[in-house]
């Protein structure tokens, strides 16, 4: 923050803009490592980003000096709760990569065989409508359209 309490100065601003771009960039790798620096990153750069956003001042608790030169609370809060969130996250995918590496030797995402088969049909522009599940039209239930249930004639109707 400035001096006079103004708002953010241009350091601040770009050190959000430098942690949410790597973060993203990192996000967009294979590597599960990049992965979680990528989500560590882009986290610390938002929780920065909202702080940002709040008034800055005294301690914010009543009694301690005028309403008009405390910070405000609730950036304090949410960041405190993005912070719980991301940690979280963060060790989820700690345990992903780990399992990842564990189980196959490296921390790599491979690619789906059904996403290959997409591209390459994308490419030669045909239709994508194929089963590639192996069950057939009729052996999912979620693609079949079930038929109209029979309505029982009570002894009044005669339709």
């Amino acid at each position: 923050m400035t001096r006079s309490g103004a708002g953010p100065t241009l350091v601040l601003v770009l050190a959000v803009a430098v942690l949410v771009g790597c973060g993203v960039i990192l996000l967009l790798e294979r590597s599960l490592t990049r992965i979680l620096l990528g989500v560590v990153m882009l986290g610390n750069g938002v929780n920065l980003l909202i702080l940002l956003g709040g008034r800055s001042g005294g301690a914010p608790i009543v009694g301690t000096g005028p309403v008009e030169r405390m910070s405000d609370p609730l950036p304090q809060a949410m960041v405190l709760t993005s912070i719980v969130i991301t940690f979280g996250f963060t060790a989820f995918l700690l345990a992903v990569a780990y399992r990842s590496w564990y189980l196959s030797g490296d921390d790599e995402v491979p690619d789906d065989l059904e996403d290959r088969q997409i591209i390459r049909q994308a490419g030669r522009n045909e239709a994508g409508a194929v089963d590639f599940g192996g069950e057939g039209p009729n052996g999912d239930p979620e693609q079949v359209d079930p038929e109209p249930a029979r309505r029982r004639l009570r002894h009044g109707d005669e339709s």
